[in-house]
């Protein structure tokens, strides 16, 4: 089997290639470098002690390694996403589109196709349900990043490899330690790789100035204090706002006046909400005509990647001469187009609610059609949308995340005319729009559709 590996320098990427290779396989290394643009061009991430790792990774497997230059192509689509997310008052969340336009994008159009399978580093697994691939939770749930990855198409997920996604973080720690991998002790990365060692707000300021604007107490309306433009804070945010008598955290904007509407103290209500509307709403993986059927445990497997030997990973055929680089429009397109062949939401989130996790073993993927890739488009594959005739639905029990976090919270979601609303069965901190609302089956074990908060 013909594999591409995406390893960053980081123990959770390093301890992939090390499962790999024990289950006999033996991947191609990729590293991929992207940065930010500057006058005198492209600012990398602070990259060279990863790719030495990686490097020495390679060299320890025998393996074949190589750097991918992605320079422009994340600042054409996550930078430009980014800032024109924060320019409309919204909030980004970069890590989703990178993986949904770069990773699993750019990368698979250019380099992707020419492998049976990509393997990453990411904590998650897939479920195989009536001959369809869905995305799965890891068993490390604390860990567990399927956030990043809701917005992935049914045939990105297809063909991916989670190799430990059925471990947990301590077990891949110490396997990296066992193997005398350099990157055993090393810290997990943390904040916007993009930026590098710049701060954030610096990286704001020089794409978006400064305009000084009101705070306003959202209670009393008296105004508090002045901020250097609304684009710096975020809803739920609470450190830097330069207020006395606090904690003091944003609960609103007025992005035609520049105005920033706070609230005091940890539990005053109006930082609290518990319902969530969404737009774009859209499946990872359409549910097979025969919904029903996912309610059976016999037609459910899990896979996390983990040492298998490589006759249990068939290969999918996907004819590398149909494989076009379609345009990735940034930043409108990030938001899901509407699609009415789309199947109600009700339907599959009733039907899998019932599935229950199984044995972890890598699933087979030869019943997944070997579609071309130029027939999945980056932005929006299967979009949930309601019938011209729907105006509103029953609503539907699930658990949801609306940030990356480990909890998953109970709640219902229901269709309300051409959006949806989330119930949450307690108050949430912080309900941002522009975040992504990521929403799994009661169960916490697939993870089904995402829309953006409105």
């Amino acid at each position: 089997m013909n594999i591409a590996a995406l390893v960053s320098g980081g123990v959770d990427s390093s301890v992939v290639v090390h499962r790999l290779k024990e289950a006999g396989l033996s991947p191609t290394i990729f590293y991929i470098r992207i940065g930010m643009q500057t006058e005198d061009g492209f600012m990398d991430c602070p990259s060279e002690e990863d790719i030495e790792i990686t490097t020495f990774i390679a060299r320890k497997y025998g393996l074949s390694f190589e750097v991918v230059p992605l320079h422009k192509e994340y600042w054409d689509t996550v930078v430009a996403y980014t800032i024109d997310t924060v320019k409309r008052g919204l909030t980004p969340n970069p890590d989703v589109m990178c993986n949904k336009l770069i990773k699993f994008g750019v990368f698979e159009e250019r380099y992707g196709k020419d492998f049976d399978r990509i393997a990453t580093g990411h904590y998650a697994r897939t479920a195989v349900i009536q001959d369809k691939v869905y995305l799965a939770t890891a068993a490390d749930r604390v860990k567990d990043q399927t956030y990043f990855l809701a917005e992935l198409g049914t045939l990105q997920v297809s063909r991916l490899m989670f190799p430990i996604g059925d471990l947990q973080k301590s077990e891949v720690r110490a396997i990296a330690a066992q193997q005398n991998l350099p990157s055993a002790t090393r810290k997990d990365s943390q904040g916007i790789c993009f930026l590098g060692k710049i701060n954030y707000n610096d990286f704001i300021r020089r794409y978006l100035g400064v305009k000084k604007g009101n705070i306003i107490d959202i209670d009393t309306g008296k105004i508090l204090g002045q901020h250097n433009g609304f684009w710096y804070h975020t809803i739920g945010q609470r450190k830097g706002l330069g207020l006395s008598g606090g904690p003091w955290y944003v609960i609103d904007k007025n992005t035609d006046e520049n105005i920033l509407f706070v609230a005091r103290g940890h539990d005053t209500p109006a930082q609290y909400g518990t319902v969530v509307k969404i737009r774009g709403l859209r499946y990872i993986t359409c549910p097979p005509p025969d919904v029903a059927a996912l309610s059976s445990p016999a037609t459910s497997s899990v896979g996390g990647g983990g040492a298998v030997p490589s006759a249990a990973v068939p290969s999918v055929a996907v004819p590398s001469a149909s494989v076009a680089a379609p345009a990735v429009a940034v930043p409108a397109a990030a938001v899901p187009a509407a699609s009415a062949a789309a199947p109600a939401v009700a339907t599959v989130l009733s039907a899998v609610a019932a599935v229950p996790s199984a044995a972890v073993a890598l699933p087979s993927v030869a019943t997944v059609p070997p579609l071309p890739i130029a027939t999945v488009p980056l932005v929006a594959s299967a979009d949930i949308v309601p019938p011209p005739s729907c105006v509103s639905s029953p609503a539907v029990p699930i658990t949801f995340k609306i940030r990356h976090t480990p909890e998953f919270t109970n709640g219902t979601i229901r269709q309300d005319g051409d959006h949806w609303v989330i119930e949450s069965e307690k108050p949430l901190q912080g309900i941002a729009s522009g975040q992504f609302a990521v929403i799994y089956d009661q169960s916490c074990h697939l993870c089904l559709a995402s829309g953006i908060i409105a």
